[in-house]
């Protein structure tokens, strides 16, 4: 990893009406639009639902550097969240954030240590911690028949 403090660049450029084009240095670029909600077009990414969709990413890049530290083998992990925006105080901002973690693992047994990995990830995930909205993690972690304990059997 690189000494802090990290420096991130983005642009935007748009017009008076349309898309707003979002990129990056040697990224490709992403077409947005207002959400529904602000009455834009359905199925384009908004600013909001990009920042709902980096916590979701930011927290399974969390997760796999907690588990490699805790040296927890899993299968899968999907990650849901869902933002609340509203009005507080004559602003409007994000307020609530539900992270819904969905872990695989190999082993019940390991179920208690997959446990305190999500909470650990939940606490060391970048995104999360410049927020000002409460997040709120609900895991849910399954028990699957893993390729390695089937060889073994």
């Amino acid at each position: 990893m690189h000494p802090y403090p990290h420096h991130y660049r983005a642009q935007a450029e748009g017009s008076a009406t349309g898309s707003v084009r979002v990129a990056g240095k040697s990224l490709p670029a992403l077409e947005t639009y207002p959400p529904p909600e602000f009455d834009g077009p359905s199925g384009y990414w908004s600013p909001e639902t990009l920042l709902v969709a980096s916590i979701a990413d930011c927290y399974i890049l969390s997760f796999r550097a907690v588990a490699r530290a805790s040296q927890l083998e899993w299968e899968s992990l999907s990650v849901e969240v869902e933002g609340v925006l509203d009005r507080v105080a004559g602003a409007t901002r994000f307020v609530e954030f539900k992270l819904s973690p969905r872990l695989s693992i190999c082993s019940r047994d390991r179920e208690p240590l997959a446990r305190t990995v999500l909470e650990k990830s939940k606490r060391a995930c970048l995104i999360t911690n410049s927020m000002s909205g409460e997040c709120e993690l609900l895991p849910e972690i399954s028990v699957c028949e893993c390729a390695s304990e089937s060889e073994a059997a």
